[in-house]
Protein backbone atom coordinates (compact mmCIF):
# COMPACT_ATOMS: atom_id res chain seq x y z
CA UNK A 1 0.00 0.00 0.00
CA UNK A 2 0.96 3.63 -0.70
CA UNK A 3 2.64 6.03 2.13
CA UNK A 4 1.40 10.02 3.25
CA UNK A 5 2.00 13.24 4.29
CA UNK A 6 4.35 14.85 6.54
CA UNK A 7 3.45 13.83 10.05
CA UNK A 8 1.98 16.53 12.68
CA UNK A 9 4.81 17.36 15.42
CA UNK A 10 5.36 14.68 18.14
CA UNK A 11 3.32 16.12 21.75
CA UNK A 12 5.35 17.79 23.87
CA UNK A 13 7.92 18.49 21.47
CA UNK A 14 7.99 22.52 20.70
CA UNK A 15 7.91 23.96 17.47
CA UNK A 16 10.25 26.32 15.66
CA UNK A 17 9.60 29.44 14.46
CA UNK A 18 10.58 31.17 11.85
CA UNK A 19 9.96 31.98 7.61
CA UNK A 20 12.63 28.87 7.08
CA UNK A 21 10.53 26.47 9.15
CA UNK A 22 7.41 24.78 8.88
CA UNK A 23 5.63 24.48 12.03
CA UNK A 24 5.07 21.00 11.22
CA UNK A 25 8.54 20.22 11.52
CA UNK A 26 10.60 18.50 14.58
CA UNK A 27 13.24 21.19 15.75
CA UNK A 28 16.51 21.98 13.61
CA UNK A 29 19.04 18.75 14.56
CA UNK A 30 16.35 16.17 15.76
CA UNK A 31 17.54 12.95 15.20
CA UNK A 32 16.72 10.68 12.18
CA UNK A 33 15.40 8.59 14.99
CA UNK A 34 12.74 10.70 15.98
CA UNK A 35 11.34 10.78 12.32
CA UNK A 36 11.40 7.25 11.79
CA UNK A 37 9.57 6.43 15.36
CA UNK A 38 7.06 9.14 14.16
CA UNK A 39 6.93 7.68 10.79
CA UNK A 40 6.31 4.33 11.92
CA UNK A 41 3.37 4.86 14.00
CA UNK A 42 2.55 6.98 11.34
CA UNK A 43 2.05 4.38 8.92
CA UNK A 44 0.74 1.64 11.56
CA UNK A 45 -2.41 3.24 12.29
CA UNK A 46 -2.63 4.18 8.58
CA UNK A 47 -2.80 1.11 7.48
CA UNK A 48 -4.88 -0.64 10.52
CA UNK A 49 -7.52 2.01 11.03
CA UNK A 50 -9.09 1.14 7.41
CA UNK A 51 -7.37 -2.17 6.74
CA UNK A 52 -11.39 -3.70 6.34
CA UNK A 53 -11.62 -1.18 3.41
CA UNK A 54 -8.45 -2.49 1.86
CA UNK A 55 -9.89 -6.13 2.11
CA UNK A 56 -12.64 -5.17 0.39
CA UNK A 57 -10.63 -2.88 -2.59
CA UNK A 58 -8.41 -6.12 -3.20
CA UNK A 59 -11.29 -8.26 -3.52
CA UNK A 60 -13.01 -5.77 -5.46
CA UNK A 61 -10.23 -5.85 -7.97
CA UNK A 62 -10.39 -9.65 -8.55
CA UNK A 63 -10.70 -10.22 -12.57
CA UNK A 64 -12.72 -13.19 -12.26
CA UNK A 65 -14.09 -13.46 -8.57
CA UNK A 66 -15.70 -16.63 -7.21
CA UNK A 67 -19.79 -15.68 -7.15
CA UNK A 68 -19.64 -15.46 -4.01
CA UNK A 69 -17.41 -12.62 -3.80
CA UNK A 70 -19.20 -10.27 -6.33
CA UNK A 71 -19.86 -7.29 -4.54
CA UNK A 72 -21.92 -4.17 -4.82
CA UNK A 73 -20.58 -1.80 -2.77
CA UNK A 74 -18.23 -1.37 -0.08
CA UNK A 75 -20.68 -1.58 2.74
CA UNK A 76 -22.31 -4.44 1.41
CA UNK A 77 -18.85 -6.33 1.08
CA UNK A 78 -18.17 -5.79 4.39
CA UNK A 79 -21.43 -7.03 5.81
CA UNK A 80 -21.32 -10.03 3.53
CA UNK A 81 -17.66 -11.12 4.42
CA UNK A 82 -18.84 -10.58 8.24
CA UNK A 83 -21.69 -12.20 8.05
CA UNK A 84 -20.25 -15.62 5.43
CA UNK A 85 -17.02 -16.03 6.82
CA UNK A 86 -16.96 -14.29 10.28
CA UNK A 87 -15.83 -11.31 12.23
CA UNK A 88 -11.77 -11.57 11.38
CA UNK A 89 -12.45 -12.35 7.63
CA UNK A 90 -11.69 -8.42 7.05
CA UNK A 91 -8.44 -8.15 8.75
CA UNK A 92 -7.17 -11.34 7.44
CA UNK A 93 -3.58 -10.18 6.94
CA UNK A 94 -3.46 -7.19 8.96
CA UNK A 95 -0.44 -8.84 11.33
CA UNK A 96 2.02 -8.75 7.90
CA UNK A 97 0.83 -5.67 7.59
CA UNK A 98 1.68 -4.27 10.47
CA UNK A 99 5.26 -5.91 10.45
CA UNK A 100 5.75 -4.44 7.05
CA UNK A 101 4.28 -0.86 7.48
CA UNK A 102 6.48 0.06 10.77
CA UNK A 103 10.20 -0.11 9.38
CA UNK A 104 8.77 0.65 5.77
CA UNK A 105 7.23 4.07 6.83
CA UNK A 106 10.53 4.97 9.21
CA UNK A 107 12.56 4.62 6.51
CA UNK A 108 10.15 6.72 4.00
CA UNK A 109 9.73 9.59 6.40
CA UNK A 110 13.01 9.37 7.41
CA UNK A 111 14.24 10.05 3.85
CA UNK A 112 11.50 12.48 3.18
CA UNK A 113 12.16 14.81 6.08
CA UNK A 114 15.54 14.67 5.07
CA UNK A 115 15.65 14.94 1.10
CA UNK A 116 13.50 17.61 0.91
CA UNK A 117 14.94 19.81 2.84
CA UNK A 118 18.23 19.09 0.90
CA UNK A 119 16.71 19.51 -2.28
CA UNK A 120 14.59 22.18 -1.76
CA UNK A 121 18.01 24.10 -0.14
CA UNK A 122 19.77 23.37 -3.71
CA UNK A 123 16.48 25.28 -5.47
CA UNK A 124 16.05 28.40 -3.38
CA UNK A 125 17.03 29.27 0.10
CA UNK A 126 13.60 28.73 1.97
CA UNK A 127 13.72 25.20 1.60
CA UNK A 128 10.48 24.59 0.65
CA UNK A 129 9.52 23.55 -2.80
CA UNK A 130 6.92 21.61 -4.52
CA UNK A 131 9.67 20.12 -7.11
CA UNK A 132 11.06 19.51 -3.65
CA UNK A 133 8.45 17.83 -2.31
CA UNK A 134 7.56 16.11 -4.97
CA UNK A 135 11.22 14.05 -6.11
CA UNK A 136 11.75 13.63 -2.35
CA UNK A 137 8.28 11.39 -1.98
CA UNK A 138 9.73 9.50 -5.11
CA UNK A 139 12.94 8.73 -3.48
CA UNK A 140 11.45 7.98 0.14
CA UNK A 141 8.96 5.31 -2.58
CA UNK A 142 12.06 3.68 -3.33
CA UNK A 143 13.22 2.59 0.00
CA UNK A 144 9.37 1.82 1.25
CA UNK A 145 8.76 -0.32 -1.23
CA UNK A 146 11.52 -2.80 -1.04
CA UNK A 147 10.27 -3.54 2.35
CA UNK A 148 6.98 -3.30 2.47
CA UNK A 149 6.28 -5.31 -1.19
CA UNK A 150 6.64 -8.42 0.04
CA UNK A 151 4.38 -7.62 3.01
CA UNK A 152 2.24 -6.90 0.19
CA UNK A 153 2.24 -9.76 -1.38
CA UNK A 154 1.17 -11.67 1.64
CA UNK A 155 -1.10 -9.61 2.83
CA UNK A 156 -3.35 -9.76 -0.45
CA UNK A 157 -2.98 -13.10 -0.48
CA UNK A 158 -4.71 -13.70 2.88
CA UNK A 159 -7.00 -11.26 1.93
CA UNK A 160 -8.95 -12.68 -1.18
CA UNK A 161 -11.44 -15.02 -1.18
CA UNK A 162 -11.23 -18.27 0.07
CA UNK A 163 -7.48 -18.09 0.49
CA UNK A 164 -5.85 -21.04 1.09
CA UNK A 165 -3.36 -19.93 3.44
CA UNK A 166 -3.86 -20.62 6.96
CA UNK A 167 -1.65 -17.90 8.65
CA UNK A 168 0.48 -15.57 7.69
CA UNK A 169 3.70 -18.25 8.25
CA UNK A 170 2.03 -20.53 6.27
CA UNK A 171 1.57 -17.95 3.49
CA UNK A 172 5.27 -17.49 3.21
CA UNK A 173 6.33 -20.91 3.14
CA UNK A 174 4.00 -22.34 0.63
CA UNK A 175 4.53 -19.19 -1.60
CA UNK A 176 9.03 -19.52 -1.11
CA UNK A 177 8.40 -23.39 -1.78
CA UNK A 178 6.43 -23.27 -4.85
CA UNK A 179 7.18 -19.99 -6.50
CA UNK A 180 10.78 -19.06 -4.99
CA UNK A 181 11.75 -15.62 -3.25
CA UNK A 182 11.26 -13.72 -6.77
CA UNK A 183 7.49 -14.24 -6.10
CA UNK A 184 7.68 -11.67 -3.35
CA UNK A 185 9.24 -9.32 -5.94
CA UNK A 186 6.92 -9.50 -8.93
CA UNK A 187 5.09 -6.28 -8.60
CA UNK A 188 8.11 -4.36 -7.53
CA UNK A 189 8.14 -2.44 -10.91
CA UNK A 190 4.97 -1.81 -10.97
CA UNK A 191 4.91 -0.83 -6.98
CA UNK A 192 7.11 1.49 -8.01
CA UNK A 193 5.56 2.81 -10.83
CA UNK A 194 2.53 3.33 -9.35
CA UNK A 195 3.81 4.90 -6.12
CA UNK A 196 6.35 7.33 -7.11
CA UNK A 197 3.41 9.46 -9.66
CA UNK A 198 1.21 8.79 -6.47
CA UNK A 199 3.51 10.10 -3.77
CA UNK A 200 4.07 13.34 -6.71
CA UNK A 201 0.71 13.93 -6.76
CA UNK A 202 0.20 13.76 -3.37
CA UNK A 203 2.78 15.65 -1.76
CA UNK A 204 2.19 18.27 -4.46
CA UNK A 205 -1.59 18.42 -3.91
CA UNK A 206 -1.12 18.04 -0.20
CA UNK A 207 1.52 21.12 -0.02
CA UNK A 208 -0.59 23.14 -2.32
CA UNK A 209 -4.00 22.47 -0.26
CA UNK A 210 -2.01 23.65 2.70
CA UNK A 211 -0.77 26.18 1.16
CA UNK A 212 -4.13 27.55 0.65
CA UNK A 213 -6.00 26.33 3.48
CA UNK A 214 -3.39 27.37 6.41
CA UNK A 215 -0.94 30.21 4.35
CA UNK A 216 0.50 31.62 8.02
CA UNK A 217 0.83 27.40 8.65
CA UNK A 218 -0.25 27.59 11.63
CA UNK A 219 -1.17 25.06 14.36
CA UNK A 220 -4.86 23.29 12.40
CA UNK A 221 -5.10 19.99 12.88
CA UNK A 222 -8.16 20.31 10.25
CA UNK A 223 -6.27 21.40 7.38
CA UNK A 224 -4.18 18.52 7.94
CA UNK A 225 -7.79 16.28 7.18
CA UNK A 226 -8.60 18.07 4.72
CA UNK A 227 -6.02 18.38 2.68
CA UNK A 228 -4.70 15.02 3.19
CA UNK A 229 -7.92 13.40 2.73
CA UNK A 230 -7.76 15.26 -0.68
CA UNK A 231 -4.25 14.34 -2.06
CA UNK A 232 -5.43 10.94 -1.27
CA UNK A 233 -8.23 10.98 -2.94
CA UNK A 234 -6.83 12.30 -6.39
CA UNK A 235 -3.57 10.23 -6.26
CA UNK A 236 -5.94 7.25 -5.86
CA UNK A 237 -7.95 7.78 -8.34
CA UNK A 238 -5.05 8.93 -10.86
CA UNK A 239 -3.22 5.53 -10.11
CA UNK A 240 -6.19 2.69 -9.89
CA UNK A 241 -5.45 0.99 -13.08
CA UNK A 242 -1.57 0.11 -11.72
CA UNK A 243 -3.01 -0.90 -9.34
CA UNK A 244 -5.31 -3.29 -10.53
CA UNK A 245 -2.22 -4.81 -12.27
CA UNK A 246 -0.29 -4.18 -8.97
CA UNK A 247 -2.87 -6.78 -7.52
CA UNK A 248 -3.16 -9.24 -10.71
CA UNK A 249 0.70 -10.02 -10.06
CA UNK A 250 0.76 -9.96 -6.31
CA UNK A 251 -2.47 -12.77 -5.93
CA UNK A 252 -1.42 -14.76 -9.51
CA UNK A 253 -5.21 -15.33 -9.45
CA UNK A 254 -5.32 -19.02 -10.73
CA UNK A 255 -8.97 -18.96 -12.33
CA UNK A 256 -8.55 -15.21 -14.27
CA UNK A 257 -5.05 -16.81 -15.59
CA UNK A 258 -5.93 -19.95 -16.89
CA UNK A 259 -8.75 -17.80 -18.99
CA UNK A 260 -6.39 -15.96 -21.05
CA UNK A 261 -4.05 -19.33 -20.87
CA UNK A 262 -1.30 -17.74 -18.94
CA UNK A 263 0.93 -21.01 -18.23
CA UNK A 264 2.72 -20.81 -15.11
CA UNK A 265 3.08 -17.58 -12.70
CA UNK A 266 2.53 -13.87 -14.30
CA UNK A 267 5.61 -11.80 -14.16
CA UNK A 268 6.20 -8.11 -15.42
CA UNK A 269 4.10 -4.73 -15.67
CA UNK A 270 3.69 -5.33 -19.69
CA UNK A 271 2.28 -8.59 -19.27
CA UNK A 272 -0.14 -7.71 -16.21
CA UNK A 273 -1.51 -4.67 -18.09
CA UNK A 274 -2.53 -6.77 -21.02
CA UNK A 275 -3.78 -9.21 -19.03
CA UNK A 276 -5.87 -7.09 -17.57
CA UNK A 277 -7.21 -5.25 -20.78
CA UNK A 278 -7.99 -9.17 -21.80
CA UNK A 279 -10.04 -10.13 -19.15
CA UNK A 280 -12.06 -6.78 -18.36
CA UNK A 281 -11.47 -4.17 -21.02
CA UNK A 282 -10.47 -0.64 -20.17
CA UNK A 283 -13.39 -1.13 -17.30
CA UNK A 284 -10.67 -3.62 -15.40
CA UNK A 285 -8.64 -1.04 -14.96
CA UNK A 286 -10.48 0.39 -12.45
CA UNK A 287 -11.90 -2.33 -10.77
CA UNK A 288 -12.07 -1.68 -7.06
CA UNK A 289 -11.84 2.44 -7.73
CA UNK A 290 -14.63 3.65 -5.27
CA UNK A 291 -12.97 0.76 -2.33
CA UNK A 292 -9.53 2.58 -2.77
CA UNK A 293 -10.63 6.35 -2.40
CA UNK A 294 -12.37 5.53 0.45
CA UNK A 295 -9.47 3.98 2.14
CA UNK A 296 -6.70 6.36 0.90
CA UNK A 297 -8.70 9.42 1.96
CA UNK A 298 -9.60 8.54 4.97
CA UNK A 299 -5.70 6.66 5.80
CA UNK A 300 -3.91 10.21 4.63
CA UNK A 301 -5.72 12.26 6.60
CA UNK A 302 -4.97 9.76 9.15
CA UNK A 303 -0.71 9.65 8.50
Amino acid sequence: MELRSPGLPLEGVPVLTGESDEYECLPEGSSHVIHMLAGAVAGVLEHTVMYPVDSVKTRMQSLQPDPNAKYKGVGEALRRMIRTEGLQAPLRGINVTVLGAGPAHALYFACYEKMKTVIGGMINHSGNSHVANGVAGSLATLLHDAVMNPAEVVKQRMQMYNSPYRSMLDCIRTVGRTEGVGAFYRSYTTQLIMNVPFQAIHFIMYEFTQERLNPQRQYHPGTHIVSGAIAGAVAAAATTPLDVCKTLLNTQENMALSSVQVSGHLSGMVNAIRTVYQLGGVKGYFKGMQARIIYQMPSTAIA
